[in-house]
């Protein structure tokens, strides 16, 4: 059986980073009328390319099976909306953005970010595939064009005179399988003089904090500032800036440009270029090791929840996110260990999880059902979510995060 190769170089991909196992697509929320219905397993097993270091898998499904019917909206998290609200004012600030700029958002999901350019006059445009999620930011008020974004999407919008002053692609880079059209589109749709600001995880804080849940099918690479910096100058694009952000358990935000239009990139970009070279990342080892942390993750809470549960303890969790459904999956988790997950999402809720069946109900069961161990799936939000479960303190109950390391929070 061949490699499958590299979707960037073209070389065949040899380098296993972790096999997960088989688990379902990990946004596919099954409606319970289907619960009886089998749903499809796909191997869960990213390899990294040798010669360019992106880590990536295999394309099962295609996007427009994955994203047009999409179960994942964004404005429910308190502490993501305000993460979006203080890039918005900061870019509006200093790229000095009014009425007579464009801003344009792919993959811009219920139009979560774009409200607050538009709140402050500037014009949005949002491109959203999944068109139940588009319906909702039109319901909104931010005109949004339902269509997965490419060479196509970008010369038919730039035609009608839609190009961007400020282009955003915030966490879309990692579900693309076809990254250089991708790109390609970015370059026709970015006016001259423009900026494009793109956020996605860092691979090296997912290698450093075992963050393998972050790993499922819809993110089909896991970049670092090196990989894209690479696959934009192929492109006729030039990352001009960089900062890390908390946000996602460790993101980078990407400043780009023309290439040629500025001047030399800022400090931050070599400090964080050598940044990934002091950890190795060019070197199969830091790849090499991941494996081991992961498996000692799944070993570790496999034993709490037995134990809890032999104790006649309940647990059950919280967050319907992408990453539980990795975790619960690879762990094996069903319902034997937890008796259901809370989200806020209402249009998550009445729902099972993917795989592990496991049924979705608001958060008002917590109070109700008083559990003595709450499992926080999107441990990225901790801090947020620990504000919003203040009431498991009142009957002693304890949350518990898996990742980056086990931990009973007190």
């Amino acid at each position: 059986m061949s490699a499958t190769p590299c979707r960037v170089c073209g070389q065949p991909l040899h380098l296993s980073l972790v096999d997960l196992g088989l688990s379902p697509m990990a946004n596919s929320i099954v409606l319970p009328d289907r619960s009886d219905r089998p749903e499809p397993f796909y191997p869960l097993h990213p390899k990294v390319c040798e010669a360019c270091f992106l880590v990536q898998l295999p394309q099962f499904e295609s996007p427009s099976d994955i994203f047009s019917d999409y179960s994942y909206f964004s404005s429910y998290s308190d502490s993501w909306l305000a993460h979006c609200r203080g890039y918005a004012d900061r870019m509006v600030e200093d790229l000095g953005l009014g009425s007579a700029h464009r801003v344009v958002e792919i993959a811009s999901n219920d139009g979560y970010l774009l409200q607050y350019f538009a709140a402050r006059g500037v014009p949005v445009l949002g491109i959203e595939p999944a068109q139940n999620v588009a319906a909702v930011a039109q319901a909104r008020g931010i005109p949004t064009v339902s269509d997965f974004f490419g060479t196509v999407t970008a010369t038919r919008l730039a035609a009608a005179g839609g190009r961007a002053d400020l282009l955003i692609a915030n966490n879309v880079l990692a579900h693309v399988p076809d990254l250089n059209d991708f790109v390609a589109g970015l370059k026709i749709l970015l006016r001259p003089g423009g900026t494009l600001t793109l956020e996605f995880p860092h691979v090296l804080r997912l290698l450093e904090r075992c963050q393998f849940d972050t790993i499922y099918h819809e993110h089909f690479s896991y970049f670092w500032l090196h990989t894209v910096r690479q696959c934009f100058a192929a492109h006729g694009l030039a990352v001009i800036d960089s900062e890390e952000l908390p946000t996602h358990g460790g993101s980078l935000r990407v400043f780009a440009a023309h290439a040629g239009e500025r001047l030399m990139p800022s400090a931050r970009v070599a400090e964080l270029l050598a940044q990934e070279e002091l950890a190795g990342m060019r070197h199969t080892a830091a790849y090499r090791r991941f494996a081991e942390s992961v498996k000692e993750i799944k070993r570790g809470l496999l034993e709490f929840l037995i134990a809890a549960r032999r104790q006649g303890k309940s647990v059950v969790g919280y967050g319907a996110a992408a990453k539980g459904n990795t975790l619960l999956n690879y762990a094996g988790i069903r319902t034997d260990f937890l008796d259901y997950v809370a989200d806020r999402s209402p249009h998550k809720q009445g729902r099972l999880l993917p795989g592990s069946r496991i049924p979705i109900v608001a958060p008002e069961r917590i109070a109700e059902t008083r559990p003595d161990y709450v499992l926080v799936l999107p441990w990225n939000l901790r801090d947020e979510i620990s504000e919003q479960l203040r009431c498991v303190r009142e009957w002693n109950g304890r949350l518990v995060v898996p990742i980056p390391r086990f931990e009973v929070l007190p």
